[in-house]
């Protein structure tokens, strides 16, 4: 995959998506759980210049892991270092490419997060799928929601993952933390978001696939 030819976080913010934030309540184990065993109607979000499905597309899933701790969940994230030809430096969820030995989604994102963070998957409780989410470099991701049970202990793969951090669902599920950026690509303008936490910049699919966890839990 190609540098970026931009760097996100020196573009100017088009706009605040600002929804209301997801109710407190909505953001329990409990009411996560009943809510994707019972899913509502509802739309997933696309962006402005979506990436269409590809039939060429390689089937991919990440782990988008709740911690459960004392004082609320919280979403387990990674960055990932520098050197790497694809999305370097980027935050992303623990996460990879599909293999023939996989059995679903799930196997795939729990296999990669051992890989990539150490996580036994004894510590997982699947409760999950969002929508496929479909990137610019071809890949078909699926992002299999997970209530994690401490304690646990991680151990970053040092040839991927930079740092392990963790996020407070509220304020990800939080519109007002919500930025719209655009930028102008050799293939036309494209849109995206971007949820800055800290000294940590979000964006892109993370962003979006987040963007759709929102929705969802609002809906």
């Amino acid at each position: 995959m190609a540098k970026l030819l931009f760097d996100p976080q020196q573009l100017p913010i088009d706009a605040i998506a600002g929804e209301p934030a997801v109710p407190a309540e909505r953001l329990a184990p409990d009411w996560l759980r009943a809510r994707f065993a019972a899913p509502p109607l509802w739309t997933p979000e696309g962006d402005e210049t979506p990436f269409a499905p590809q039939a060429s597309a390689k089937a991919a899933a990440v782990l988008v892991p709740l911690v459960q701790r004392a004082e609320g969940l919280r979403l387990l994230l990674t960055q990932r270092t520098d050197h790497l030809s694809s999305h370097a430096g980027q935050i992303s969820f623990p996460g990879g490419r599909a293999e023939e030995y996989d059995a679903s989604p799930a196997d795939t994102a729990l296999r990669e997060a051992e890989e990539e963070i150490g996580l036994d998957r004894r510590h997982a409780e699947i409760i999950g799928t969002l929508p496929v989410y479909y990137t610019g470099t071809n890949y078909s991701v699926t992002p299999v929601v997970a209530l994690l049970h401490p304690p646990f202990e991680l151990r970053a793969d040092p040839g991927e993952v930079a740092e392990i951090f963790e996020v407070p669902l509220a304020f990800l599920m939080d519109g007002l933390n919500h930025q719209r950026l655009s930028a102008e690509l050799a293939s036309g303008r494209r849109s995206f978001y971007a949820m800055p936490y800290q000294r940590y910049y979000i964006w892109g699919a993370t962003a979006g696939m987040l963007r759709n966890l929102f929705h969802f839990l609002r809906a």
